[in-house]
């Protein structure tokens, strides 16, 4: 994620809680501020997904905007939870978006098993992924948020670091990057790659 200036970083906050608060112009704000960070982070995960993929970055972050306004109630308090927030929507969306694919597939025509089509997919399917994580999460609940935060957020470690400590689980970048490490070799062990 590109690196953001002070004021900025101020400023996310800032009209997070205004929008929280009511303020109609402080999501238009808010927006000028994040986009081009929304649109590089749905450009990555989209990288990651399988070639071919029919949403585009635009589209996810567009979709993302759609769906936050079931968290304008949340407490703000950085620019890292917002980010962590956003997250996980695009998880979800990136989620329903394979599965209505793959629906389609298998209502229609000639179409390859699911198994054959999953080795087209340079890294881990977003489906595989997520069984993955909600088993990693039954285990290790901070370690899969971690997981979550990084690689569908695109966070660095120290804005996880703030975003958990925002969410109220105390944290030190130390055990984050530990929690990194683990998780990796976690997911590594049962998807094959990651």
């Amino acid at each position: 994620m590109p690196a953001v200036d002070a004021s900025s970083v101020a400023g996310i906050t800032h009209w997070l809680v205004r929008w929280r608060d009511g303020d109609r112009d402080a999501l238009d704000r808010l927006t000028s501020l994040v986009y081009v960070q929304l649109r590089q982070l749905a450009a990555a995960l989209l990288h990651k997904e399988r070639t071919g993929h029919t949403l585009q970055p635009t589209a996810l972050v567009h979709e993302l905007y759609f769906h936050l306004e079931a968290a304008r109630a949340i407490d703000w308090q950085c620019r890292g939870q917002f980010f962590a927030i956003s997250a996980k929507l695009m998880r979800r969306i990136l989620l329903d978006h394979a599965r209505r694919r793959i629906a389609r597939k298998r209502s229609g025509g000639d179409v390859l098993p699911l198994e054959q089509e999953m080795l087209s997919i340079p890294g881990p399917d977003v489906i595989q992924l997520d069984a993955a994580l909600s088993r990693l999460a039954q285990e290790h609940p901070r370690q899969a948020m971690v997981v979550e935060l990084r690689f569908f957020g695109g966070l660095s470690t120290e804005e996880v670091v703030e975003a958990m400590n925002a969410s109220g689980e105390k944290v030190s970048l130390r055990t984050i990057e530990r929690d990194w490490r683990f998780s990796r070799a976690w997911l590594q062990d049962e998807l094959g790659t990651f």
